[in-house]
């Protein structure tokens, strides 16, 4: 059994957990993340779901997602998911998510970070993770449109696109 720490709307810690994917109270929140990779062509790293996934199987998604475990802070959650789905290590120290989207659970802590991966040196985790390539936003965006990507808003997926250009991210 996988537990969750458990948060208030103003992401104060309850100092309670719960399973994950449980039902939660009314007032209790939990934390996922996301890690945006772009290339320096500013393609983005895009990971196809394994088709046994519960919630979007089969559908493309950003580099890399999931539930960050009790115990652990947003951004050792974003390390251990893309270490866990794509089989490297990546160091995230001194960066804070690049955007929060509220969701009716929780908190989606999304890091976006430059950074040239081979595809050939990525161990895919075969239990979350089909497939990835590098994508431009006019393929993500067709992707989306003919169903084949989570469908997050389009205005939602240029501003990622557009983020990494912004506040000086950094290259990792």
């Amino acid at each position: 059994m996988e537990l969750v720490d458990l948060y208030d709307e103003n992401r104060a810690s309850l100092r309670r957990t719960a399973e994950r994917g449980g039902p939660m109270s009314p007032g209790e929140y939990r934390m996922v993340v996301h890690v945006c990779v772009f290339d320096h062509r500013g393609r983005l790293l895009v990971q196809q779901r394994a088709p046994e996934k519960f919630i979007w199987p089969g559908l493309w998604d950003v580099s890399v997602g999931g539930g960050v475990d009790a115990g652990e802070t947003s951004r050792q959650g974003a390390e251990r998911e893309f270490r866990e789905e794509l089989g490297i290590p990546l160091d995230l120290s001194g960066l804070r998510p690049s955007v929060t989207v509220n969701f009716d659970g929780g908190f989606d802590d999304f890091y976006i970070l430059t950074k040239d991966l081979s595809l050939e040196s990525l161990t895919l985790q075969k239990e979350e993770v089909r497939s990835v390539r590098w994508a431009s936003l006019k393929e993500v965006l067709e992707m989306r449109e003919q169903g084949a990507f989570i469908p997050y808003p389009e205005s939602f997926l240029r501003f990622l696109f557009d983020m990494r250009k912004q506040f000086g991210f950094p290259t990792k």
